[in-house]
């Protein structure tokens, strides 16, 4: 697709319930959304399970979507609040403690973050706890701010901050083994 609406044709399809349109949707799309999913969730299945529920919502109430809107944001907002809904639920059934206040590092050293490969940085955000993996990927990779993520999660303003600044502690100590490693194999050659 050469632009960010939606194929006529392929609209048309998802109106008629047609199958092949439904297909090439989902085909277009999957990778994308999947990308999405993975930064909110634990496992890749859960990420599937949001992400075919995701494209349940446009093949089941195609009027949902207006093809005059770019179809990736609309997309990525439906996908993003089925995420947020998932860790509502989970939310409910885990008893939650009191958050403590961790202080920022203050390291000089280049950032860690700038010189991984996606998948790495994904695999670091999916150890990070349900809490604090959402309010990261909602204000740091989705631009959403602490008022809003606040409203979205039924939670205070301070609990995102404090979450943001806890999952960004954590990050950098699932970082400093990997790069403490890398140190030593330079040293030995």
């Amino acid at each position: 697709m050469k632009s960010e609406n939606l194929d006529k044709k392929i609209w048309q399809g998802l109106l008629g319930k047609n199958r092949k349109a439904q297909e090439a949707l989902y085909k277009l799309y999957y990778s994308y959304g999947m990308s999405i999913c993975l930064r909110y969730t634990s496992t890749r299945d859960e990420a599937k399970e949001i992400l075919h529920d995701g494209f349940m919502v446009l093949f089941s109430k195609p009027e949902k979507f207006d093809p005059e809107q770019s179809f990736k944001p609309w997309f990525r907002r439906v996908l993003v609040n089925l995420c947020i809904n998932l860790f509502n639920k989970q939310q409910k059934l885990v008893h939650q403690t009191g958050f403590e206040i961790l202080p920022e590092s203050k390291e000089s050293q280049p950032s860690a973050l700038d010189v991984m490969q996606y998948d790495e940085l994904l695999k670091l955000i999916q150890r990070l706890p349900p809490s604090y993996r959402t309010v990261f990927n909602l204000y740091v990779l989705d631009g959403f701010s602490h008022e809003e993520i606040a409203v979205m999660l039924d939670i205070s303003v301070g609990t995102s901050k404090s979450n943001l600044s806890r999952a960004k502690e954590k990050l950098r100590e699932l970082i400093k083994p990997r790069t403490h490693e890398q140190g030593i194999v330079l040293q030995e050659r």
